[in-house]
């Protein structure tokens, strides 16, 4: 069988999206593509937005290449799936292109694992994968009903089959990618201490979280935490090095301390970011960090008071003050560490800005809170409407449009409503 596994050349108009707009690799296409080989099916991965291709190339290529399945996902990569654009606008786009060149039209990710109903219609798919796609792709030639984690068509009705589905990582390869793919990923994500010479890439070193902020959407796709195996993480960095990136961003939910990786990144000459809690770094695994070639941190502080933190259910047991101590002595070691902060009704403006004060006078960037999108697959939108629903996206994209008149940096200063960016799908 052929798969087509397309990611499309993304553009936000009018979105609320607050996630980088740079190209970034593809990884969920990279584990989907090399377990699908494995399997013996032939595929094309076509990465519009990273080789900037336009729709009609995109149609070319895979009307070209005749799949049996062709498959799009709902976020630009597995980087943003935790806050994807409400929107379906350019997967809609991108569905409608290929409808005509495609046999069987599968959608993935974020919107497809929470609402599967939803994103089924509005993609025009035949089937989409609720939860992780990597090892439910494959599966796809058989009888559907037998496949788990799944909503597809059947004899008119629309089928939502099984609970959302998490990989095994300890069976997804080391990745290795096409060196043109490589060579063209320029932008290095959230590196601030040196402009780039040479590529960038991004990786995981696990998946999922232990932790249970209300704000996180991850209930429906990368929730249990789970470790790839160090001997993988290594061939799949050395693979990149040998193609010569000189970054890597590491994507995982939440980086931990790992001292097995750290101390064979020391010899490896690679920097790195990644984002992570500070309260669970002790200062001598910070000191390791800084040896092993990190120069980027982004620490999830969200709110400066403890009333905040529990609101958002944060389990932290540092006072704020220590948080900015911690902190400050990561900076001593590592270029760059950024202090990502949340409007948080429990948090004094005044307040707010003297903490800021304080972290900014010793290095650390901490950015202007900023308004909290409540995400389905998020414990802060079931708090608020209980589980999602088929309108659970316009409902959260309204209420945050009418709770809110600022945004953060990269939004536009007034994001059109959500049933104005999407196609009609009735």
């Amino acid at each position: 069988m052929k798969f087509a596994l397309v990611n499309p050349n993304w553009h936000f108009d009018g979105s609320i999206y607050f996630g980088c707009r740079e190209p970034h690799l593809a990884l969920e296409y990279g584990y989907s593509k090399a377990l699908l080989e494995t399997a013996g099916h032939e595929v094309l991965l076509v990465d519009a937005q990273l080789e900037r291709l336009d729709r009609a190339e995109v149609v070319r290529r895979v009307a070209a290449f005749e799949p049996d399945f062709t498959v799009v996902c709902t976020a630009p990569s597995y980087l943003f799936w935790r806050c994807a654009p409400p929107e379906l606008r350019v997967p809609q786009e991108t569905c409608s292109d290929l409808r005509s060149v495609s046999r069987v039209l599968v959608g993935v990710g974020p919107h497809c694992s929470t609402t599967p109903r939803a994103a089924l219609r509005k993609l025009g798919a035949d089937v989409v994968g609720i939860g992780e796609c990597e090892e439910i792709l494959p599966r796809l030639t058989e009888p559907w009903s037998a496949v788990p984690s799944i909503c597809y068509r059947r004899d008119g009705d629309v089928v939502v089959q099984g609970t959302p589905y998490s990989a095994n990582m300890a069976a997804l390869p080391a990745l290795h990618w096409d060196a043109e793919l490589v060579r063209v990923h320029g932008h290095h994500h959230h590196r601030f201490d040196a402009q780039p010479l040479g590529p960038g890439a991004e990786m995981e070193t696990s998946r999922g979280c232990p932790y249970t902020c209300t704000f996180c959407a991850k209930e429906n796709f990368r929730d249990k935490y789970r470790r790839r195996s160090l001997p993988v993480i290594l061939e799949e960095l050395d693979g990149l090095l040998a193609q010569g990136i000189e970054y890597v961003y590491f994507i995982d939910e939440i980086f931990l301390p790992n001292k097995e990786l750290l101390t064979a990144m020391i010899d490896r000459p690679v920097k790195f970011g990644m984002q992570t809690r500070i309260d669970l770094w002790k200062q001598d695994m910070i000191d390791l960090l800084g040896a092993a070639g990190c120069v980027s941190i982004e620490a999830g502080v969200e709110s400066i008071t403890p009333e905040g933190r529990d609101w958002l259910d944060k389990k932290c047991k540092m006072t704020t003050y220590e948080l900015a101590d911690r902190l400050a002595y990561a900076k001593d070691r590592v270029p760059f560490v950024q202090a990502n902060l949340l409007e948080m009704p429990q948090d004094d403006r005044e307040e707010i800005a003297k903490w800021r004060e304080y972290v900014i006078a010793r290095g650390v960037w901490a950015n202007e809170p900023v308004p909290l999108f409540p995400y389905p697959g998020s414990p802060d939108y079931t708090r608020l409407w209980g589980p999602p629903d088929d309108n659970a996206w316009e409902r959260a994209h309204e209420f945050y449009l009418k709770g809110y008149t600022t945004f953060s940096d990269i939004q536009e200063q007034r994001p059109v409503p959500l049933v104005q960016l999407e196609m009609s799908s009735s």
